[in-house]
């Protein structure tokens, strides 16, 4: 799956004022819920990524985190982004704030696509420049057309 085809616009959201990790993933399952899904609430989604960040933190270095989770009776991927106006403490291995979250929630059985969106979403944000980019935008269309823009040219 494309990741533009897992997040659009109005799953996306910039200067986030969020002062911990559980307010940005409160705020991450808040915006996933308002996807396609009227069954799918923010606390199942909550309680998603919650528990796989008790299993080892997803905060991935130089200010990333990509929170993920999986749940029952769930039909497709889904994913939201924010960038937050300041870091907040992730237990990065570089031990560096995050400002830049992507949440990806998939069915439950979903393995190898979900591994697969897991190394694109890696190799989106190893890249300097497109972190750089991410950072810089002020809206929530120029934040997704980063994401469209860069599937196009990887």
């Amino acid at each position: 799956m494309q990741l533009a085809e897992l997040i659009s616009p109005e799953r996306i959201a910039c200067n986030i004022d969020a002062q911990s990790k559980k307010r940005a993933l409160e705020f991450l399952s808040n915006l996933i819920s308002q996807g396609d899904s009227a069954a799918l609430t923010g606390t199942d989604v909550f309680t998603s990524l919650l528990a796989r960040e008790r299993l080892g933190a997803t905060g991935v270095g130089h200010g990333v985190a990509i929170p993920h989770g999986r749940l029952k009776n769930f039909q497709r991927p889904m994913g939201a982004f924010i960038k937050l106006n300041a870091g907040v403490d992730f237990d990065a291995n570089d031990k560096q704030p995050v400002d830049l979250l992507f949440a990806l929630l998939v069915p439950e059985d979903s393995s190898a696509e979900h591994l697969q969106t897991l190394a694109q979403l890696a190799q989106l944000f190893r890249d300097p420049a497109m972190r750089e980019k991410l950072r810089a935008a002020e809206s929530s269309q120029a934040l997704h057309q980063l994401f469209v823009d860069w599937q196009t040219t990887h």
